[in-house]
């Protein structure tokens, strides 16, 4: 039903020779199954990472952050959701891992947001040294609410993803318990119809004897 790694929102921004990228997408893991993404970050350039089990066993993952010298710069373990802020300490390519190896059987559907750089100003808003303008103020100001409500937005969707399928999981279970109980309760009356009927089917048999 899902494919191995699913991309909800791709999105790449270059402003003013800085890279400002923010990737947002949802994959899944299997179990005893390790997925790892990379991304070239330059020096002091302050990153962010989000993330959240959507679905699967107990809605937990390992999740680590490594340099490019090796250094662990974030490294929990079992965590159903989780954000980190850091500040690249040197340049390189910096691998974020998710380890579902501690799970035998439970495929897990994890989101995960990764922001890189400084948010993207709107045009022409860092461009004049002057104060801004009423207008511009304005308008800064709803593209900051804006992007408070995009955040918003995914995160209900995400508890809406996760309780539909908790909702589907307690249906299933609820189906088949019911399915169970009505064979078992056809069962008992086929054997009382049964014994019932060999109780009736033996009397006759007993009179001609007499």
């Amino acid at each position: 039903m899902l494919s191995k790694v699913l991309l909800v929102t791709l999105l790449a921004s270059l402003i003013s020779g800085i890279f400002s990228k923010s990737v947002e997408l949802t994959f899944e893991l299997a179990d005893n199954a390790v997925e790892c993404f990379h991304e070239d970050i330059e020096k002091n350039t302050s990153c962010s990472l989000e993330y959240q089990v959507i679905t699967g066993g107990q809605y937990d993952v390992d999740a680590k952050i490594e340099g490019p010298n090796k250094m662990i710069l974030y490294n929990r373990q079992k965590q159903q959701y989780d954000s980190h802020q850091f500040t690249a300490p040197v340049s390189g390519v910096y691998t974020i891992c998710f380890s579902n190896e501690f799970s035998t059987f439970s495929h897990k559907l994890v989101y995960m947001e990764l922001n890189v750089g400084p948010e993207q100003q709107l045009p022409g808003i860092g461009d004049h040294a002057t104060v801004l303008t009423q207008l511009e103020s304005s308008a800064e100001e709803i593209h900051k609410a804006m992007n408070k409500i995009i955040d918003q937005q995914t995160h209900h969707r995400l508890r809406e993803a996760q309780s539909r399928k908790r909702a589907e999981d307690l249906n299933e279970r609820v189906f088949w318990w019911s399915t169970g109980e009505t064979m078992a309760i056809f069962c008992v009356a086929l054997a009382q119809v049964m014994i019932l009927k060999n109780f009736f089917s033996d009397r006759p048999a007993q009179y001609n004897r007499m």
